[in-house]
């Protein structure tokens, strides 16, 4: 594996940040009205209930595209903004936003902090209606993944 991929970036980040410890939800867009027009693509949320997030860019032109969004990744509901992205875009850290904390997955996946995020002190806990929103995202990620493995090991055979 080269870890150059979303989706082999977001099962290392999740493992760096450890999904014991925190509840780790990719995807989450619906269901939280403050992210209506846009999708989280690792939302984290620790044990004294403040969100985290994580975004994934693969491509020099992704974090070009991102850095013309107009939401510019604020939200009262999100205390730290991290981007994770593969080693070969190192090179590109000048198109992250200064407030975020910077990931790199190496092509063995090791995981490296090369910058802390700036903490946003306006963000408030998550209620337990939110909560509970998240958790039945991420609650619904693991019965389509389990049914889309079902199907595909039955094309396999």
């Amino acid at each position: 594996m080269n870890y150059e991929t979303t989706c082999e970036i977001e099962i290392r980040i999740a493992q760096y940040f450890d999904y014991v410890k925190y509840v780790i939800v990719p995807n989450v867009s619906h269901g939280f009205y403050q992210f209506s027009n846009r999708e989280l693509d690792l939302m984290l949320l620790n044990s004294s209930d403040y969100a985290y997030e994580v975004e994934i860019k693969v491509s020099r032109q992704d974090l070009i595209k991102d850095k013309k969004k107009r939401h510019n990744h604020n939200s009262q509901l999100l205390r730290k903004l991290w981007f994770a992205i593969p080693e070969k875009l190192e090179k590109d850290i000048d198109l992250i936003p200064e407030k975020a904390g910077i990931l790199i997955v190496n092509k063995t996946g090791n995981v490296k902090e090369i910058r802390k995020p700036k903490i946003n002190n306006q963000a408030r806990k998550l209620t337990e209606k939110e909560k509970f929103k998240l958790a039945r995202l991420g609650a619904m990620r693991i019965w389509k993944l389990k049914a889309k493995l079902i199907y595909k090991e039955r094309e396999i055979k």
